[in-house]
């Protein structure tokens, strides 16, 4: 009895270890929801006339501040997959805070234009090195049974940012709230250097022993246990399996082995569907969609976002408990349905409603900002990491996000402009056509990866051949 004891122990312990450095490694990704977040109360109220610049900002600004971000992302996601897979995972992280404290210290600094859009390219670097990092560190450090689990902490701390952010620009002046967010990226710089590297990373190094002791500190156990040498050696094995070369190799390899490129093609159509939901626009314009849907209401636009902030937060921790027991693939179908027809729903109310029932957009949105956070947003990256092995991760990761951030600098550039030319209902409307068709994509496509193998999922591939013209069909709608 006194031996299960200890077992349990052990293994409750090696999940501490493993949560706690997930919950501190995602605060990069904190930071840049608040980021996110921070445009919504702070662009109306530097475009209003108490606006703490010089004189209103100009719309157009506002559109290049928020787009700007995942223009300078896009190059930037394949610098941080040189750092991670030349300098490491944790020295990528670190880096990853202090160009968030550089952009908010730059937005303390100054209010002219310059100063705040150079600050919001610099959150492009923000924006790679949270999404290549952090998923990335999160699958090397983490067993099968709570992998899903702390891969939901990553979306689930962007929208705890957002939160934040939006409670905070109800309540605090401006220069406040920056001393606040800087705060943040400073703080993990400081606790962050004290934890361990990837047992993965080091043992890609060389650094045998060094491997070993991080493995052993986080499953809890003594350095020459037998469970950690068995975990150690299925690192090895997997390392000398994968270690082809360099990324251009790496890219040669993952085209031409269909497996692989079949896994290749599903990630990067569900990530298509992830940023097309339209929900990142809905958070940097959440008060200026409130503003036109919800006259009468006795909450104002920017307290209104804020409720949005708690029901993504909700979703968020929905994702975290359903992840696991309900599967990867029926969460991501569920709420890419579900948010199609709230959009759709949305879309009808902007084109034919003349101010009446201002409680269907506000109900609309916070469905789609739910189920967003709940599957749409977490699902993917875990799908992502649990489809490819070492030596594919980093180079699929990179090339990912950079596609999600040329897709949102576009989205998010063009939003503003386009709903004041031709209305809202038309951008909802094509947000809600995405979201359907991707439902039918994932249906009949994408694998379930829950708790499964590599080897398992590409086995499901070669029993699949006959479906190659039917996903080839789907992709083309």
């Amino acid at each position: 009895m006194l031996k299960n004891t200890v077992k349990k122990y052990c293994m409750e312990g090696s999940k501490v270890n493993q949560v706690m450095i997930a919950i501190l490694m995602v605060l990069p990704v904190f930071s840049y929801g608040t980021a996110v977040g921070w445009l919504s109360p702070m662009g109306p109220r530097l475009m209003s006339e108490e606006t703490p610049a010089a004189k209103p900002v100009h719309p157009d600004v506002i559109s290049w501040m928020a787009s700007v971000p995942y223009l300078v992302g896009t190059p930037a996601v394949f610098l941080f997959g040189y750092i991670v897979d030349n300098y490491g995972r944790k020295k990528a992280l670190m880096l990853t805070s202090l160009s968030m404290a550089v952009c908010w210290g730059l937005k303390l600094y100054s209010t002219e234009t310059w100063a705040l859009i150079t600050a919001r390219a610099i959150i492009g670097l923000g924006v790679s090195g949270s999404y290549v990092v952090t998923p990335l560190y999160i699958k090397e450090i983490s067993e099968d049974s709570i992998r899903g689990t702390l891969g939901s902490l990553v979306v689930l701390s962007q929208n705890l940012g957002n939160l934040v952010v939006y409670v905070l620009g109800e309540y605090l002046c401006y220069h406040a709230i920056l001393w606040i967010c800087l705060a943040i990226p400073l703080l993990h710089l400081l606790l962050f250097a004290a934890m361990p590297e990837t047992p993965s990373y080091l043992l890609k190094s060389g650094k045998v022993e060094d491997a070993r002791s991080a493995l052993a500190w986080l499953r809890c156990r003594p350095a020459l246990d037998a469970v950690v040498d068995t975990e150690l050696q299925l690192l090895l094995l997997e390392l000398e399996q994968d270690n082809n070369g360099s990324f251009f190799t790496t890219i040669k390899t993952l085209v031409s082995d269909s497996s692989t490129f079949r896994a290749f093609r599903i990630t990067m159509a569900i990530t298509l569907a992830r940023e097309l939901c339209g929900c990142l626009a809905v958070l940097h314009f959440a008060s200026l969609i409130f503003s036109q849907a919800s006259g009468g209401w006795v909450l104002t636009a920017n307290q209104q976002a804020a409720v949005l902030g708690v029901v993504q937060l909700v979703g968020s921790c929905t994702a975290s408990s359903l992840v696991e027991r309900t599967g990867r693939k029926p969460l991501l179908g569920t709420t890419c349905f579900v948010s199609g027809i709230a959009l759709g729903a949305l879309g009808a109310w902007f084109a034919a409603s003349e101010g009446s029932h201002a409680w269907l957009p506000v109900l609309a949105l916070c469905l789609c900002i739910y189920c967003d956070a709940a599957g749409l947003q977490p699902v993917p990256f875990v799908v992502m990491t649990e489809m490819f092995s070492f030596q594919y991760r980093g180079t699929v990761t990179s090339i990912v996000t950079a596609f999600a951030c040329a897709i949102v600098s576009i989205e998010l550039r063009v939003f503003q402009p386009l709903a004041t030319s031709v209305g809202l209902y038309l951008i909802f409307w094509i947000f809600s056509a995405v979201c359907l068709i991707s439902t039918v994509y994932i249906v009949f496509c994408v694998p379930e990866t829950k708790r499964r193998t590599i080897e398992e999922i590409y086995a499901e591939f070669g029993g699949k051949e006959k479906e190659k013209d039917l996903e080839a069909h789907v992709t083309r709608l």
